[in-house]
């Protein structure tokens, strides 16, 4: 592991002298780029020193033990010698963590995409507040999130919607959330009193740069149409929604919340490339199986991950038992008790994983 570091360390030390290059800093997107992985190798150089300084001092109250008779000092050095041991151990724990491969797409921003599934109305309102969830939850991260695309109902809920989230490593974070999300509750329609069962499906993507999808233009069959909002009434009489259909797979995607048609379009294609890059790394998932037994869950969105209670105050997350009894707190973006687990149990199961395939 210490040949790796050691490696990992010299690497570190080459991106510090390329980043302060001319010619790199005057490229944004090298400069970018490169400071991304300045930022991921220095959380591990930062803790292999930490490591390495502690096993110098190890050493060195080893040697002050050996080397005196004194009944004080002695004292003094097996103290600090059984809590440098502690600290060693439980540092090179951390360093094996974050030794663990990242998916490659761990730093990248996402693409958010929310859809109203089973519970007619109630399900679209649910969508409206689960989309106010992760735009609270951004704004606690320091990301920004922008909307892409909303479809309203008018009832204040929304069919669809979909949302770009920028930021410091926003995927490795929201990773997780895809699947079906349960809402269980007592609508306000609801003259009874009993609790219904809606639920609604959210895609986290990984936005896909241009380098990483290519798209045949002759592949698409772009459409335009006039905007619409609730109901279907025209909201402009310019053709500037778009429609794109990427024939060989039959995705579709449409984008109308900007008045510019051309804007439209770049939105949708990057909804597109997001997809298709899903596709093709659920391709890949499949051929890996046993990987994809190191993970929490599938990540598919028709697995029920979550489910949300009003009544009882409490939310689940069916992938590894945890329940808690805050749904008010969740629900204002207080997500982090919920992903700081999920996080944890996928690290666990990757450094097992880890260890039987070295073994």
């Amino acid at each position: 592991m210490f040949e790796k570091l050691e490696q990992i360390e010299k690497n570190y030390e080459e991106l510090n002298e390329q980043l302060s290059q001319p010619d790199i800093t005057s490229d944004i997107s090298a400069y970018t780029k490169l400071m991304k992985q300045h930022r991921s190798l220095g959380e591990v150089v930062e803790k292999y020193r930490e490591v390495r300084k502690m096993k110098e001092d190890l050493a060195g109250a080893k040697e002050v033990l050996e080397a005196t008779e004194d009944a004080e000092m002695r004292e003094l050095a097996e103290l600090e010698i059984t809590e440098l041991e502690e600290n060693v151990e439980n540092a090179e724990a951390e360093l094996k963590i974050l030794l663990i491969p990242k998916d490659p797409n761990d730093e990248k921003n996402v693409i958010l995409e929310i859809r109203a599934g089973a519970g007619g109305d109630e399900a679209t309102l649910f969508a409206s507040e689960i989309l106010r969830m992760y735009a609270r939850y951004a704004e606690r991260m320091g990301w920004k999130m922008e909307m892409m695309n909303a479809s309203d109902t008018g009832v204040g809920g929304l069919k669809e919607a979909f949302a770009m989230i920028e930021g410091d490593s926003v995927y490795s974070r929201m990773r997780f959330e895809s699947g079906v999300h349960r809402v269980q509750r007592v609508p306000q329609t609801e003259s009874s009193g009993r609790i219904h069962t809606s639920a609604i499906t959210v895609a986290v993507l990984p936005e896909a740069e241009e380098v990483d999808i290519e798209i045949d233009q002759n592949d698409l069959r772009i459409d335009t149409f006039c905007s619409s909002g609730p109901g279907g009434q025209s909201v402009n009489t310019t053709y500037s929604a778009v429609r794109i259909t990427h024939e060989p797979t039959g995705l579709v995607v449409s984008m109308q919340d900007e008045k510019s048609q051309i804007k439209n379009r770049e939105k949708a294609m990057k909804v597109l490339r997001a997809r298709l890059q899903e596709i093709e790394e659920q391709k890949q998932h499949e051929e890996m199986a046993s990987e994809r037994k190191s993970m929490v869950g599938s990540g598919d969105r028709s697995e029920k991950i979550r489910t949300y209670n009003f009544k009882e105050n409490r939310v689940t997350d069916h992938r590894i038992g945890l329940t808690l009894h805050q749904l008010e707190m969740i629900m204002d973006g207080d997500l982090e008790q919920i992903i700081e687990p999920l996080i944890t149990h996928y690290q666990a199961e990757r450094l097992e994983a880890e260890s039987v395939s070295a073994g």
